[in-house]
């Protein structure tokens, strides 16, 4: 005998377009079994509902994507159980490629002439293939002597901020969140993303230097997959614990804390990452983690 399910499904388009938003409630709720609390969350772009179906939340949400898909309507689904609370009190991300739109290391590998080299092992370790820590420690080696006001202009020039992740840490923030990076890159950089984001609390790896230039060295214990997990069980200690965290992130080192979360969303991910997570950003901004938790563009905190 099948079981029918309750889950709380939310839709997002990439922007307001009011044809492709009728397109896109059909399709993401003519599967149902019964249809419930409609809410529009952002006129014309995104809205959520609660369904009734007797197919499994992952089936569902494939299914919807990949009609969407042949339609060639881009939009992100998320179809999560209807249980537990959907505001959550600890918000942890990922830096690069994540919260930004650049990995740090590569941007400081430029500027010593080992680039396009460097980018090469950081994909290939963003996908699971290279051992993480091995894969930073060499890389970290090619920076040897790079002088320390390089880090600055690195920063200044290179790297920026994606579209929401300034609303996304504000917003959960003004709504009592506690609100945390935890990156594999470096405390250089983290640092100063959480102040132009909003984050109240940041670790990375630290780089050390001789006082005018980088040494090539990290100091350890290295920060990655497990550590980023231990983050997340360490921040939500006391308000509510994993099951209460909301995690995003786009890299095989970010999958222990993605699946551990009570929600663990991944953004513009690499396939095994986006594959685990309970939902995927493919087409839409880091507001639309806010979208997924029930907020509305009336609640997004801008300032």
């Amino acid at each position: 005998m099948t079981t029918s399910k309750s889950y709380i499904l939310v839709a997002v388009l990439p922007a307001r377009e009011e044809r492709a938003f009728f397109e896109l409630e059909a399709i993401a709720l003519k599967r149902a079994s019964s249809v419930s609390d409609y809410r529009v969350l952002s006129e014309g772009k995104a809205f959520e509902a609660r369904i009734v179906t007797d197919m499994d939340c992952g089936l569902y949400q494939r299914v919807v994507l990949d009609e969407l898909s042949a339609l060639a309507i881009q939009a992100d689904i998320s179809v999560r159980p209807d249980y537990g609370p959907r505001r959550k009190t600890l918000l942890i991300c990922d830096m690069d490629s994540t919260l930004i739109g650049q990995e740090c290391i590569d941007e400081l590998a430029d500027f010593a002439g080992v680039g396009d080299y460097v980018a090469g092992i950081t994909e290939r370790a963003m996908r699971g293939e290279l051992d993480f820590e091995d894969a930073l420690t060499e890389r970290v080696g090619l920076l040897k002597d790079l002088p320390l006001e390089t880090l600055q202009t690195c920063f200044d020039k290179r790297i920026t901020l994606n579209t929401g992740a300034r609303i996304l840490a504000r917003t959960m923030a003004a709504n009592g969140a506690k609100t945390v990076i935890v990156s594999g890159g470096f405390t250089f950089f983290s640092q100063r993303v959480a102040e132009a984001a909003g984050f109240a609390h940041h670790q990375a790896n630290i780089l050390l230097d001789d006082g005018k230039a980088l040494t090539g060295t990290v100091q350890m214990p290295i920060l990655g997959r497990e550590a980023k997990k231990s983050a997340l069980e360490t921040h939500s200690e006391g308000i509510g614990g994993p099951m209460a965290a909301i995690a995003i992130g786009d890299g095989a080192n970010d999958l222990a804390m993605i699946t551990a979360a009570g929600l663990g969303i991944a953004y513009d991910a690499k396939p095994a990452v986006a594959a685990a997570a309970h939902c995927a950003i493919n087409h839409t901004d880091l507001t639309t983690a806010l979208y997924v938790q029930g907020f509305t563009d009336a609640e997004f905190v801008h300032d």
